[in-house]
């Protein structure tokens, strides 16, 4: 049975979205939590544009992407009772600043993580993570991350992007950054090497700008692709979302930041 929270999806991969103020976790679930977006869901916190996201209840606790403004994330993250020194993982999905932005604040309150970042990854910045303490592991093929996370490993041109796969009740969730090499093949992508449903696509779907006939075209290869729930947040765009929204219905979920997602594990 699910937890009565602000919205409760019980199918095979049960999806919540809430406020986790005065919430209490299930420690048998998987738990995201949206640390840093240009998206709001809880008020009390500050957007900004950029991604970060703050994933446990896997072998590790995983920080997917730093945002863009150090202060902001550590603000976001102390208001959602999340500790930087709770943080096993970091995983970095492309270069740009606004996902890379907190990087380096993150690791001086905690640098034994381990980064996986890609591998065409400036070897200055790889040096400068090494040097705050940290391992570095560079990503270039499908990579597994933890127990029951994967990477997609290194996509697209010229901009080099790696995705978050989770393995869930039902198939995996897919998260990402902005998905720069489209998010069509991002998913497909995932899919793929994990031979799993697609149970939840959220993250930055890079739809800004797109018309609504290109909307449409994503949301039929989204069908087609078997995707179940969708979490559109970042450089998707207003309409993309409106769309999605009307598209998936109750199985649309409201990202943003401060916004918790909740996940039933692989068995």
């Amino acid at each position: 049975m699910c937890a009565i929270l602000t919205t409760c999806f019980c199918a095979p991969a049960s999806v919540e979205t809430s406020d986790p103020a005065g919430r209490q976790k299930d420690d048998g679930r998987i738990t995201v939590t949206i640390l840093y977006d240009n998206y709001a869901f809880r008020k009390d916190l500050q957007t900004a544009w950029g991604v970060a996201c703050f994933i446990e209840g896997l072998e590790k606790n995983i920080l997917f992407d730093t945002g863009g403004d150090p202060g902001t994330l550590l603000s976001n993250m102390e208001k959602l009772g999340i500790s930087p020194e709770r943080i096993q993982i970091v995983f970095l999905s492309h270069i740009h600043g606004d996902h890379t932005g907190g990087l380096a604040a993150v690791l001086e309150r905690n640098p034994s993580v381990t980064v996986f970042l890609p591998a065409s990854f400036p070897e200055k910045m790889k040096a400068a993570v090494r040097d705050k303490g940290a391992n570095v592991v560079e990503v270039k093929e499908p990579t597994n991350v933890c127990q029951g996370a994967f990477s997609t490993g290194e996509m697209g041109t010229p901009i080099k992007e790696q995705a978050l796969c989770v393995r869930v009740k039902g198939g995996i969730a897919v998260i990402t950054g902005c998905a720069h090499p489209g998010i069509v093949q991002v998913v497909t992508k995932a899919t793929e090497f994990g031979k799993a449903v697609p149970q939840l696509v959220m993250g930055g779907f890079h739809m800004i700008g797109y018309n609504e006939k290109k909307i449409r075209q994503v949301i039929a290869e989204f069908r087609k692709l078997g995707v179940v729930r969708v979490g559109p947040c970042h450089c998707s765009g207003d309409r993309t979302r409106q769309m999605f929204s009307e598209a998936f219905g109750n199985r649309f979920i409201k990202a943003g930041v401060g916004a918790v997602v909740e996940l039933e594990p692989a068995r």
